[in-house]
């Protein structure tokens, strides 16, 4: 039981560690994203740059793609969960 635990806490430590950076790297990608669509755009009546983008983040954080990356933590405590009551507590 204590080897159960400290796996899951090692898990659940590495586990948000991959969240952590996966949510930093997709957030640069969509700020860089939406500097290039300003940049493109220029002349048009866009807002201020800075004004663009915060909306545009902003935007991101309540899309479905921005919730998708807790899949990363989700997805393998879902299946070692499986794994472990298959292998405990079938025949």
């Amino acid at each position: 039981m204590i080897g159960f635990l400290r796996l899951a806490i090692f898990a659940i430590i590495g586990l948000g560690g991959a969240y952590f950076l996966m949510s930093i790297y997709m957030r640069s990608l969509r700020r860089e994203a939406l500097e290039k669509e300003w940049d493109g755009a220029v002349g048009e009546g866009l807002p201020s740059r800075e004004t663009f983008i915060d909306e545009g983040m902003a935007a991101y954080e309540r899309s479905l793609r921005a919730k998708l990356i807790w899949l990363v933590v989700i997805v393998p405590l879902v299946l070692f969960g499986l794994v472990l009551y298959l292998m405990n507590f079938t025949k």
